[in-house]
């Protein structure tokens, strides 16, 4: 499942074990909920959104499901955007563009979300 996606949105860009990651919000519906998470890794030639799967896993000592790790993405997404430490970055209206290379639908809602998606994101 590869998407190439372009929106305009708030953007809460971070710092994460060497990578640094986007985190904004998406609508399903006209309800404008915010329950699709997409988070892409940005300014890397190298690092894509599965480098947040496998830093997910290395979290654990036992391997964890995929649920679990997208879990843990999204704690660090949400920790981020409340806290707004000096390194972290708010961009109220970004225009970025995605390319979304994985999607799971979350077994129940958690951090206001039913799915997460993926990939590298360009700001522009």
């Amino acid at each position: 499942m590869a998407t190439l996606l372009s929106a305009r949105s708030r953007l809460t860009v971070f710092p994460l074990e060497g990578l640094t990651v986007a985190y904004t919000t998406q609508s399903s519906d006209s309800r404008s909920l915010g329950d699709i998470a997409i988070v892409g890794v940005i300014e890397s030639d190298t690092a894509t959104g599965d480098h947040l799967w496998r830093l997910a896993a290395s979290m654990y000592t036992n391997p964890p499901t995929g649920q679990t790790q997208a879990r843990w993405i999204l704690t660090q997404c949400t920790r981020a955007r409340a806290v707004r430490a000096l390194s972290y970055r708010d961009l109220p209206d970004a225009k970025w563009t995605g390319h979304l290379t994985r999607e799971v639908q979350l077994d129940g809602l958690f951090a206001n979300h039913d799915i997460l998606r993926t990939g590298r994101l360009t700001i522009e």
